[in-house]
């Protein structure tokens, strides 16, 4: 059975809460310069959960993306340099060889 897309957003929240903790959760979305991506990521949220899918998921996009965006530049500098990472460079290696055109 599929988990619908509210039940995987709650999971998403919950698993974040329960990871860093209520008190760093909410001073991360609640910071002064993040209110406006918190709020359409939780708005989006809500949203979906109201039955209005396409618009929630654009909202919560909107607000992943304003709220992470300081995120991305580190997560990017990582995979550029994940080739030198002796278990990955050989995890890497290997999906190449192994991709095939069928």
């Amino acid at each position: 059975m599929l988990l619908s897309l509210p039940h995987l957003q709650l999971l998403f929240l919950t698993g974040l809460l329960l990871i860093i903790g209520p008190r760093k959760m909410f001073s991360f979305f609640f910071q002064r310069h993040k209110l406006k991506g918190t709020s359409f990521f939780l708005g989006g949220v809500a949203i979906v959960l109201l039955r209005w899918p396409l618009l929630g998921m654009l909202l919560e996009a909107y607000g992943f993306l304003s709220l992470f965006k300081g995120f991305f530049p580190v997560v990017f500098g990582f995979l550029s340099n994940a080739s030198d990472i002796p278990f990955l460079s050989t995890l890497f290696r290997r999906l190449q060889g192994t991709s095939s055109m069928v």
